[in-house]
């Protein structure tokens, strides 16, 4: 198939390309142009897709057979793909479990539960509900060939290792050198994490399968893992252990709530028996310790690990804990 996808070198996209290419599609990326990494053998065409009228002539004057955008955030933009790919023979949308908010209904979190406009997300997790539902809407007036998929914590060498408490990578620098990190609460929250050389072939095998069309999936793994034991897990491939040190999540908020807004984020359970079914291809196989250490070795590769001895944030919030426990103790 000649398979058009938008994004394309991005943490999840990266991964998707390369297996489409494996498995012998004509792939093209559409994105800025920007970012580099484009596998080998992809295509790629330069452009802005807020940019609607040449986006959409574009995309129609290549005529695909099926698309995968990795990079709608709203329902404009989702018009302006149904717009831009309205003869296409498949289209799967990248959406996000943020969608459900937090404070689920019920666990494992599966494919019907309510949307959540208000939970912790913000204006993404909003937006993509807006996308969604413009997408479903396309769907049900005009059979627009639409699936959606919400991964949950998908990583790899783009994104890098997120720690629970804040997007930042010195907590490795830290582990290395010995010195507590800081986990919310007592890091007993809990968490999906899927390699995204996993979750490529949930996009791959599901194009042109005429039972994904209208379906919406969770793409997350089975089982989970709290947070503490994914820092423990990484404390074993630097091969270093240290004190993980809680700190109540509010208190955290408090201290600084743009930095610690991740602590409300990340603690739900998904289920994916859906896509199991579905798209049998998809089979997680790469364990937490073996995707810590591949992206570790990446971040290496890259510098992307921070010397951290110049900051002190963590050990002032750190010594405070630690206090606040001496006192209540005595």
């Amino acid at each position: 198939m000649k398979v058009c996808v938008i994004g394309g070198t991005g943490n999840i996209s990266t991964s998707i390309v390369r297996l489409l290419l494996e498995l012998g599609h004509d792939v093209v990326c559409f994105n800025r142009g920007v970012t580099a990494g484009l596998p080998d053998g992809a295509r790629l065409i330069v452009g802005d897709r807020t940019d609607e009228e040449s986006f959409e002539r574009t995309m129609q004057r290549e005529r695909f057979d099926a698309a995968i955008d990795m990079v709608c955030f709203n329902a404009d933009q989702a018009r302006s793909d149904i717009r831009a790919f309205r003869e296409i023979g498949h289209f799967v949308m990248c959406s996000s479990v943020a969608t459900y908010g937090n404070g689920c209904l019920w666990v494992p979190v599966s494919e019907d539960h309510p949307l959540q406009p208000d939970g912790p997300y913000g204006s993404y997790g909003r937006n993509k509900i807006a996308a969604d539902n413009a997408f479903l809407d396309a769907y049900h007036r005009e059979a627009f060939p639409v699936t959606i998929v919400k991964p949950s914590a998908t990583y790899g060498p783009k994104l890098g290792l997120i720690r629970q408490v804040a997007h930042e990578f010195g907590w490795i620098d830290r582990i290395r050198k010995g010195k507590p990190i800081i986990v919310a609460g007592d890091g007993s929250a809990i968490q999906q994490f899927l390699h995204v050389d996993d979750a490529a072939p949930c996009f791959a095998h599901m194009l042109g399968r005429a039972r994904c069309v209208g379906q919406i999936y969770n793409m997350v793994p089975t089982g989970f893992v709290t947070w503490a034991d994914y820092h423990r897990t990484a404390m074993e491939v630097i091969g270093r252990e240290v004190e993980l040190v809680g700190v109540p999540t509010e208190d955290l908020k408090a201290i600084a709530p743009e930095r610690f807004r991740w602590c409300t984020w990340f603690h739900n359970y998904f289920c994916n028996q859906k896509l199991l079914r579905d798209v049998p291809e998809f089979r997680p196989c790469v364990s937490l310790k073996a995707g810590v250490t591949r992206v570790l070795a990446a971040m290496e590769h890259d510098g992307r690990i921070p010397d951290t001895d110049s900051e002190t944030w963590e050990d002032e919030i750190i010594a405070a804990q630690r206090e606040v426990r001496d006192i209540t103790t005595t």
